[in-house]
């Protein structure tokens, strides 16, 4: 099986011409916000656009909940599909949807700002931001099934392939208001981010304390910068390899957003309690 990446930040458009790129690279299926579809129909999976808050939302869409992964593994494996096509905000979320489906690595990857133009892109965020509209790349009567929020209207429309001849397409997609699109815009403080990192380092043995924390926020994700106090005798890299995985699993689960990095690097060398004794004791112990 070949996977093709689509990846443009959320609100670029992805879902709108995922029908039409699948058309083109004759993909066999779409993965798309927690949805497995192919040609007009949903599969299998539950949308993430149905979910009543943007973390649950990012958590359906990468196939958080076991329950959720099982029912679109087991589709992918009746489809058996040759090409399969998936949307993501980044690589690194396309990533781990395909771990978590079992799914090889995308052989190519398709950036929004290559298939659609910076004013397209513009207008796709103001649609976003200002009315909470949400594509689905099905029709309304499949979207039905899976969806539980505002269904706004349905778009049909013919495409007439530049690559093949013959007769034009008819796509046919839905735009919806998920309900958590009423509440608002969603933001996590740095400082709440910043504290999650800190607590979930200082749980490793090794670990004494945290000297400064650094997150930086892009388009596609999070980057988290720490620097720590190392306790004098603790392996070293090992501990900040687990440092380093725990760190992102928790702001993950906790916070359903991208984590992009997670950088630690030991920058103090503390004596652990009862070491001085230890030390000071060893000589006398060595000598005749």
């Amino acid at each position: 099986m070949e996977v093709i990446a689509l990846v443009g930040p959320a609100g670029t458009g992805k879902s709108h011409r995922a029908t039409i790129i699948a058309h083109e690279y004759d993909v066999s299926g779409i993965i798309d916000d927690g949805l497995l579809i192919r040609g007009s129909r949903i599969l299998a999976g539950i949308s993430a656009k149905r979910e009543a808050t943007r973390v649950a939302a990012v958590r359906r869409a990468i196939f958080a909940d076991p329950e959720h992964r099982r029912m679109v593994r087991e589709a992918l494996d009746q489809l058996q599909p040759t090409r399969l096509l998936i949307l993501g905000t980044s690589k690194e979320m396309v990533h781990r949807i395909c771990d978590a489906l079992d799914l090889p690595r995308p052989a190519r990857y398709l950036n929004i700002e290559d298939i659609a133009s910076p004013e397209e892109i513009r207008q796709a965020r103001r649609i976003r931001r200002r009315q909470g509209k949400h594509v689905i790349p099905a029709p309304t009567v499949e979207v039905k099934r899976s969806f539980s929020g505002q269904l706004i209207d349905p778009i049909r429309f013919l495409y007439r392939s530049r690559r093949r001849a013959g007769e034009p397409l008819v796509i046919e997609k839905s735009t919806v208001q998920p309900t958590f699109s009423s509440f608002g815009r969603f933001f996590i403080e740095e400082n709440v981010i910043r504290s999650i990192a800190e607590y979930a380092a200082k749980t490793i043995p090794g670990i004494e304390g945290v000297v400064r924390t650094r997150v930086t926020n892009l388009d596609e994700g999070v980057r988290v910068q720490m620097d720590v106090s190392i306790v004098y005798g603790t392996p070293i890299v090992p501990m900040l390899q687990r440092a380093q995985a725990k760190v992102a699993a928790d702001l993950e689960h906790m916070t359903a957003l991208n984590i992009l990095s997670v950088d630690i690097t030991a920058k103090r060398l503390v004596v652990g309690p009862g070491q001085e004794q230890a030390e000071a004791g060893e000589p006398s112990r060595q000598s005749p």
